[in-house]
């Protein structure tokens, strides 16, 4: 197994000797955004669990810690979403679905419950409403703003990413495959054996400029790209480093990095 020297100084050399399409890579994999509400975030923290001594967790999120203001806000960002989903389902019900009519055929004598609960809705004064709205629209146009509310009620609020190690066994990395609810986690595990290095690169920020960023990467043997840690939130310096030194000490116990993984 092939691991860089513990110094900062020669882990940046190590840094200059990634091959270049490595590291337009991390550009562009940094240039994710996260579609968070302002106002309910902070800049990425980190937390640290240690389930057994030779096992630890590290996540870093920009959840904002629990109080009486935040919980209000996601009190009401929920009513926001459920308002907004049930608006786009009534557009669409008023539009696609016909106008309840007080003269009814044989077949419609005895409605079904969800036909009685269709005409109930449309005959009340936001079904009204949204049937004078989508009366001017074509089908093409009210999907395409139906879509686009729908995609923005179920943007996360915030994001967790986590790394998990285990001495003797390797690396899992957890993060979100898109920005919204209905999407999952993407995790991948890497073998103890397969990791050559875990290092820490510098990437230009994502819009232009000079601004560095540190990011934490594992070179994975047999594979071209390194493999990103925390590529969505990016956290900063600091957070970079200490998640670094835990990873080498937990991996490599005694083999050149100190207690608690002081170098």
């Amino acid at each position: 197994m092939v691991r860089g020297d513990s110094s900062l100084t020669l882990l940046h050399n190590a840094t200059i000797a990634v091959p270049s399409s490595s590291l337009r890579t991390l550009d562009s994999r940094l240039e994710r955004t996260n579609g968070q509400f302002k106002m309910l975030t902070t800049k990425p923290h980190l937390r640290t669990r240690r389930p057994s001594p030779t096992t630890v967790e590290y996540t870093v999120s920009n959840k904002p810690p629990p109080s009486l203001p935040t919980s209000l806000l996601r009190l009401l960002a929920i009513l926001v979403r459920t308002l907004m989903l049930s608006s786009s389902a009534l557009l669409l019900l008023a539009k696609f679905s016909p106008a309840p009519s007080s003269t009814k055929p044989p077949s419609q004598q005895h409605p079904t419950a969800a036909t009685l609960a269709r005409s109930l809705l449309l005959t009340s004064r936001p079904g009204i409403l949204a049937q004078s709205l989508v009366a001017g629209l074509s089908a093409p146009f009210l999907s395409a703003i139906v879509l686009i509310i729908t995609y923005v009620s179920l943007l996360r609020l915030h994001t967790t990413e986590s790394l998990l190690v285990l001495r003797g066994l390797g690396i899992q990395t957890s993060s979100s495959l898109t920005k919204t609810l209905l999407s999952g986690r993407a995790t991948r595990f890497i073998p103890t054996e397969k990791i050559r290095d875990v290092l820490v690169s510098e990437a230009f920020a994502p819009g232009g400029g000079f601004e560095v960023r540190y990011v934490l990467v594992i070179v994975v043997e047999g594979e071209e790209d390194m493999v990103v840690v925390f590529p969505g939130l990016r956290p900063r310096k600091d957070i970079v480093l200490t998640v670094w030194r835990g990873v080498r000490t937990c991996l490599w116990e005694g083999e050149g990095e100190g207690v608690n993984g002081k170098v």
